[in-house]
């Protein structure tokens, strides 16, 4: 004991004495619910509140209350005392239970609490003892009590069920055998409960017992053949008893003495709180009696204080009462944790303070505080290992900063890399922290401590740190394995190929490992990687390609809106068109229906097309020459050898034939992208038409005008080619109306003739026979037209106009002939409506033109010199049925023309198309329909 550091972790809050309310002498205590209860030798229980002052009594027992317990659960207060004697025989010896809560009316103006259940304790089964020892109530399921009486004759009277109803069980435990003449007192008891099962712990001068109370009978077991006084019998919060004897005090379990605490001299009182041993001890060699509070898991004195004679002892209010046999009162309170860390900290005893806020169950952050002063007081006396060991335990707690700056010296580098491997091992370590941690395993070299923190995993297989942090600064220091293993661990993909691609240039494993990959995940990556993978290992970056663009690269059919589209990929051939190109043929041919056809065509004609690719020739890599310069330079640099001349003559030859085998392709894939059953094509017409005329692509440019009937750019196209033949032979195939083509494709190719200033005899000859032949221009206008070119002759004409002259001859005296006929009806139609005018008509038919018969009256004539019965016109007697249906007809036909008339869009359309014009609107005055005019 003397071993012991004694330290002040309690105060006295308050003393005095006990009001003079409290009659009597004072035999037992009892706390709980917020007040303390005292009972006297007069009988009377007194109720002290939390200032020591008097709040309440009543008389309970008429002699003397020998032992009183407060109850927890229930306002109950349950009381042992001397009440009048019944007989001479019987003793006065009383348990009553008092109902705190409900009062009993009496004449006086007091009010007693009313007493529920009252119990001789001493009965014809339960015989008189001298004196009753010891007294102890457990709490069952409400309202089921458990009361243990101890007597000096070594008997334990028990009382079992509810009192107030009188519905109890009462039994005796006997701790002496029966053939043990001499009985001991029973001088302490104690409950414990675990779980289902009770024990009964009682306590005598020479022994330790215990007594199982779920057996019937109870079993009785002897733990220890040692005991103790009155008093020097309590539990802990374990349910562990407690028995004090003058040599030391012995903690008792369910199967016997536990640990033991050597504690000298004898023992008055003892108590237990909140984890603290309460003994009052008499002193042998100074004769007083010393109240100290024990902390027996830091293994000092918490507290400790000279005290005069203790009758009672007891805790409430959170403080311990000492009440002494002068009828004082002493409250003891514990200091706060502040209080108390501050006086350990003056004094530098820091592993104290640790056990102390750790066995108080303080909460982490008050504990971790602890630890970062200790470990400031071991920084500062240079002791850097053990303060190292504190910081670990603040992490989570205390900033990593204010740890890392300490520990930064190089000297220091070891501590800093435990410290840290803490905090990731804790899961507190952030992007820095990892950065700072494998930089310190680089700089001391430590690939043992790499692989293991690289490579450790918790408990559900995930990497415990920043994993883009790790892969940098392995990378950075060259452990590209490492960088590797975290990068596929944690599913990086893309650092994974950006280490294989740009650091060690591995480009088989890299494909490799896309191949691996899931479909999603092989299309990011090389969309990201494509590039350098096309550069060194085209083939095989296709080869991906393909399987991730067709349903080549999967497991079941899958819908092409489903699959990569090889647009997506375009990017990833920059600088690589032949491969581009190399890739979309292979998917064309594969795939005939793909949603991006239309993408992929017009991608693959400007490919085909442009005159400009980047020829990868053979002569450039074999003298090693960087690919990006410039045409101009490679041939400077070459053409001061003959073999460099040579080289750059065959490579010229290279590319020239490689552009007209993709011209070739081009113009197939403009005639295999318009099938003649689509009206559009599966291609960007306009694009192809700018590919064409940018690249000087004639033949696709032609292809294109046909299919959109643009004939007349067709013939432009030969135009600006001087190809005269080619002219004439494209007037043929899309100048035939008769096949759909436009006639007018020779009037502009004769134009062309006459504006081109050279001698083309031959061309215009055979270009007039098919002007003559669908009589396509007046003759003026071809000689107008062929005027113009100064270098042809009027013998290229002299036929043509010949032929002309006598069909126009033949045609006007045509007209002629026609003329006069006309003139002689109109003169003849005119003669006959005049005579009609000034003439009398005289009918001469005898029979009816409708049903011939002989005519009669009433008969009608009409002018047309056709006679009817009247009966046979029935109702339409103003018009001639026979002459009626003609003249309608007539009639309707004008009308219809003075209609078409009003149409001029459709009179101009007919000008427009008809050959000759001017006939069109000879007919149309001929017909009356333009002749009037308004004003």
């Amino acid at each position: 004991m003397y071993q012991w550091r004694k330290f002040e972790f309690f105060e006295e809050k308050y003393g005095g004495k006990i009001p003079e309310d409290v009659t009597g002498e004072i035999q037992c205590c009892s706390s709980g619910r917020g007040k303390v209860v005292i009972g006297s030798s007069d009988g009377s229980v007194s109720f002290l509140d939390r200032g020591i002052k008097f709040d309440s009594g009543f008389q309970a027992h008429s002699s003397s209350v020998l032992f009183l317990q407060h109850l927890k659960q229930r306002n109950f207060l349950v009381t042992v005392g001397e009440d009048e004697q019944i007989s001479p025989q019987q003793s006065g010896m009383c348990l009553k239970v008092f109902d705190l809560d409900k009062a009993q009316e009496e004449s006086t103006s007091s009010s007693a609490p009313e007493c529920i259940g009252i119990l001789r304790i001493f009965t014809n089964q339960f015989p008189e003892a001298k004196v009753i020892t010891s007294f102890l109530v457990l709490e069952e399921v409400p309202p089921i009590l458990l009361i243990a009486i101890g007597l000096d004759n070594g008997c334990v009277y028990c009382v079992k069920g509810d009192i107030a109803r009188e519905r109890i069980t009462r039994f005796k435990l006997q701790v002496d055998g029966v053939s043990d003449k001499r009985q001991t007192p029973i001088t302490g008891l104690g409950f414990r409960l675990d779980g289902l099962s009770l024990l009964l712990f009682a306590v005598t001068p020479d022994s330790v017992n215990s007594f199982a109370m779920q057996a019937q009978p109870p079993r009785l077991q002897t733990l220890d053949h040692i005991g103790s006084s009155v008093n020097t019998v309590t539990m802990s919060d374990r349910s562990e008893l407690i028995v004090g004897r003058p040599e030391a005090v012995y903690f008792y379990e369910v199967d016997g003495r536990g640990p033991c605490w050597a504690f000298e001299g004898e023992k008055k009182f003892m108590g237990w709180f909140r984890g603290y041993l309460l003994c009052v001890i008499a002193d042998p060699k100074t004769g007083t009696n010393v109240f100290n509070v024990y902390d027996l898991r830091n293994r000092l004195i918490a507290y400790s204080l000279v005290v005069d004679k203790v009758s009672n002892m007891l805790c409430e209010w959170g403080n311990v009462i000492l009440i002494t046999a002068d009828k004082s009162l002493l409250c003891v309170a514990e200091k706060d944790m502040e209080s108390k860390l501050d006086m350990l900290f003056k004094k530098n005893l820091y592993t104290v303070a640790i056990n102390l806020v750790q066995s108080q169950h303080a909460d982490a952050a008050a504990t971790a505080n602890v630890m970062r002063k200790y470990g400031d007081h071991l920084y500062g006396k240079q002791d850097y290992d053990e303060a190292m060991s504190q910081y670990i335990n603040t992490i989570g707690h205390l900033e990593p900063s204010f740890v890392i700056q300490k520990f930064l010296d190089a000297q220091r580098i070891y501590n800093l890399t435990n410290y840290l491997e803490k905090l990731h091992e804790k899961g507190l370590a952030s992007k820095d922290h990892t950065t700072l941690l494998l930089n310190c395993y680089t700089k001391l070299k430590d690939v043992e401590k790499l692989n293991t923190f690289i490579r450790k995993e918790d408990g559900i297989g995930e990497l415990k740190f920043d994993v883009e942090t790790a892969i940098r600064v392995c990378r950075a220091a060259n452990y590209h394995e490492h960088a590797m293993y975290v990068a596929k661990k944690a599913g990086k993909h893309e650092w994974y190929l950006k280490i294989l691609l740009e650091d060690l240039g591995n480009y088989d494993e890299a494909l490799q490992y896309i191949s691996s990959l899931e479909p999603s995940q092989a299309g990011v990556t090389i969309k990201e990687y494509g590039k350098i993978l096309i550069e060194h290992k085209p083939k095989e970056a296709i080869d991906i390609l393909m399987r991730l663009c067709t349903e080549q690269g999967t497991s079941n059919g899958v819908y092409l809106s489903m699959l990569p589209s090889p647009v997506d990929f375009i990017n990833v051939f920059v600088q690589h068109p032949h491969s581009l190109m190399d890739f979309l043929e292979r998917y064309a041919e594969i795939v005939k229906d793909s949603p991006a056809q239309a993408e992929i065509n017009n991608t693959l004609l400007e490919l085909y097309l442009s005159k400009d690719l980047n020829f990868p020739s053979i002569s450039l890599s074999e003298n090693g020459v960087d690919q990006n310069f410039t045409d101009q330079s490679v041939a400077a640099a070459m053409s001061k050898t003959g073999s460099g001349k040579k080289k750059i003559a065959d490579s010229n030859d290279t590319i020239e034939k490689d552009c007209v085998e993709r011209q070739q392709k081009g113009l197939e894939l403009l005639k295999l992208g318009w099938p003649s059953d689509q009206e559009q094509p599966l291609y960007d017409v306009d694009l192809a038409i700018i590919l064409c005329e940018m690249n000087s692509f004639k033949e696709g440019l032609l292809y294109l005008y046909e299919k959109m009937k643009l004939y007349k750019e067709v013939i432009a196209c030969y135009m600006q080619n001087h190809d005269h033949e080619g002219l004439i032979a494209c007037c043929k195939k899309l100048g035939d109306s008769g096949k759909g083509g436009d006639p007018s494709l020779w009037a502009d190719l004769l134009k062309y003739f006459g504006e081109i200033g050279e001698d083309c005899t031959k061309e215009v000859k055979e270009v007039l026979t098919y002007i003559e032949r669908d009589d396509i221009l007046p003759p003026i206008i071809v000689l107008q037209t062929l005027a113009k070119n100064p270098c042809l002759t009027l013998s290229v004409v002299k036929d043509y106009i010949a032929r002309k002259l006598e069909q126009e001859s033949k045609i006007i005296e045509e007209d002629r002939r026609a003329v006069e006929k006309y003139q002689e009806t109109t003169k003849n139609m005119r003669k006959e409506i005049e005579d009609l005018r000034t003439n009398a008509r005289i009918f001469q038919l005898s029979k009816c033109t409708a049903c011939t018969f002989t005519l009669d009256i009433p008969a009608v004539h009409f002018m047309c010199m056709h006679s009817f019965h009247q009966r046979c016109l029935g109702d339409n007697e103003t018009e001639c049925p026979e002459c009626a249906p003609e003249y309608r007809s007539v009639v309707e036909m004008k009308r219809s023309l003075e209609q078409n008339s009003k149409d001029q869009a459709l009179f101009f359309q007919q000008v427009k198309s008809s050959k000759d014009g001017f006939s069109v609107i000879a007919e149309y005055f001929g017909k009356g329909i333009i002749s009037k005019t308004s004003d």
